[in-house]
Formats: C-alpha cells, sequence, structure tokens
C-alpha cells in the first residue's frame, strides 16, 4: 500500500507542475509576442529490489518524473495597431535587447522612445541595430521600419535591427518579461519585419482553461484514492491488532 501512495503522490507532483504551467500560460493570454509552456513527462521505473524472494509479475514499479519544460515556439497571430513603433516578425526570428545581465531575445515587438530618445522594449531594455543602441533626436518624425529591420527616419538612415534565429530553439531559456538567453544565436535570414503590427501570444485560453479542469479533476480523483488507502491501511492494522490480543 506504501508503493500505491508513493506512485500516487510522484503522480500528484507532476500535476501541481503541469497546472503551474497552465497557470502562467493563462496569465500570459494577452501578453505580446508570448510563447506558451508545455510539461514534458516520463516514466521512472523503481530500481529492482536486491531481496526478491518473494517476486511477483507486477513487482516493478512506474513513477511519474517531471521530466522538464518546452517551448511551443508557434507564430502567434498578427495584429495591426498602427504605431509605427511596433513591429511582427514574421519567420522564427527574435529581436536582439541588451540587459545588465547581456543580450537577451524577444518576440515581443511593442517598442517605444524612452525620455533619453533610445528606442526600447516594454521592459525599458534597449533594442540592438548594428550591434548598437538606436538613438533618435527630437526633431526626427516619419520613423519607417522596412521588412529587413532596417530603421529611417526623416533625417536618414539609423540602422537595421539586430534579429537572431536558432537551430534549436528548445536550447534557450526562459527569463521571464518575455526574454529568453542561451542557445547559439546567427543571423536572421527567414525572419520579415512588419510594421505597424505585434505579434499575439499564441497562447490558447479554451485549451488551458479545459487543461486546468482535466487536471484539478485529476488530483481531486488521486487524493481520493489516497484516503481510500489510508482507510484500507487502519483497517488492517485494527484486524491485526484484534487478531493477536
Amino acid at each position: 500500500m506504501e508503493n500505491a501512495q508513493l506512485i500516487s503522490l510522484s503522480r500528484q507532483i507532476a500535476l501541481e507542475r503541469l497546472i503551474d504551467v497552465a497557470a502562467n500560460n493563462i496569465a500570459n493570454l494577452n501578453t505580446t509576442g508570448f510563447k506558451a509552456e508545455k510539461v514534458l513527462f516520463e516514466e521512472y521505473l523503481m530500481p529492482v529490489a536486491r531481496d526478491r524472494d518473494f517476486a511477483w509479475p507486477d513487482q516493478p514499479l512506474s513513477f511519474t518524473n517531471d521530466w522538464g519544460t518546452m517551448h511551443d515556439m508557434r507564430n502567434g497571430e498578427t495584429a495591426m495597431t498602427g504605431n509605427p513603433l511596433d513591429v511582427a516578425l514574421l519567420g522564427d526570428g527574435f529581436l536582439t535587447v541588451m540587459t545588465p545581465e547581456g543580450e537577451r531575445w524577444t518576440r515581443g515587438g511593442s517598442l517605444q522612445i524612452n525620455a533619453k530618445g533610445i528606442l526600447v522594449d516594454l521592459n525599458g531594455y534597449p533594442v540592438i541595430a548594428d550591434g548598437s543602441e538606436v538613438q533618435f533626436d527630437q526633431e526626427e518624425t516619419d520613423i519607417t521600419i522596412a521588412a529587413d529591420g532596417t530603421i529611417s527616419t526623416g533625417a536618414g538612415a539609423k540602422g537595421r535591427l539586430q534579429m537572431v534565429e536558432f537551430a534549436n530553439t528548445q536550447e534557450l531559456t526562459r527569463e521571464g518579461r518575455g526574454l529568453f538567453a542561451g542557445g547559439t544565436p546567427i543571423p536572421a535570414t527567414g525572419t520579415e519585419v512588419l510594421q505597424g503590427s505585434v505579434e499575439r501570444s499564441n497562447v490558447s485560453g479554451i485549451t488551458e482553461m479545459s487543461e486546468m479542469i482535466r487536471v484539478s479533476r485529476s488530483y481531486q480523483s488521486l487524493a481520493s484514492l489516497m484516503q481510500r488507502q489510508d482507510e484500507i491501511r487502519r483497517a488492517a492494522i485494527q484486524r491485526l491488532g484484534d487478531a493477536t490480543a
């Protein structure tokens, strides 16, 4: 009975992780450029005990192991905003921003110009173009961003957005605030910029809510099963005590 409870407990721990991820996805349903997260599980076979004098066919025990998470990098829908500083990336590329910890990558294309005239993302991190920040003067108007990421104003070209791609996006580490780190960035060749638009989150609210309901019911079922196991154990102990009395 202890084994049955331990197996149920391993499943409950995995379900807790699953519902945390689903809740985070739902919380970012309206976050520009957000990529959903998925949980990966694997079967963990309990090592066979040394003493097998009383072996039986179902002796191997299978536990649930929270193996890791993966990024759902499918593109979200493109929404037109009309804001010249908004950009949607058509393809698998990322924008490069400079943080206090170094370069990071984002799909969030809601850009803005800060009080110092520097192009930044919604977190306030400078957006990199041609290896440096993009600086605007107060008199500069008519900002345009071409499909290849080239930024221009009435005063001329300001640089080209530093867009990167990754051979394996699962190597990236999610840091929150729509930022990714790690991986091996290479210059983007299959990504275009659409000015005046943003990429919406690729989270499906209906799917995630359905998943949370399913996980909650599974967790409650396991809790009821473990309670019944406790009742069986107590009854067995009581009967053994009565028999030896």
